[in-house]
């Protein structure tokens, strides 16, 4: 059983970080920057941040949506 949910634990941050990815494409593409240049800054980010906290429930969010609330968080 403890197998099973270390999978699960496993399938569900790749899945995350695959939203991370595309979030920092985006952010990239409409920022002019370069997405491995933006990667670490958005993971750095309060946004990038509450993307892996579980409470936040972030990840069920677009990555659209996500990438606007960073662009707005990286504006203030």
């Amino acid at each position: 059983m403890g197998e099973d949910r270390g999978a699960v634990w496993i399938v569900g941050r790749n899945a995350i970080d695959l939203m991370v990815t595309m979030v920092a494409d985006e952010l990239a593409e409409g920022m002019h920057l370069s997405p491995t240049d933006l990667l670490p800054r958005f993971v750095a980010s309060r946004t990038g941040k509450l993307l892996y906290d579980e409470i936040s429930k972030l990840r069920r969010s677009g990555p659209s949506d996500i990438a606007d609330m960073c662009e707005a968080e990286i504006r203030a």
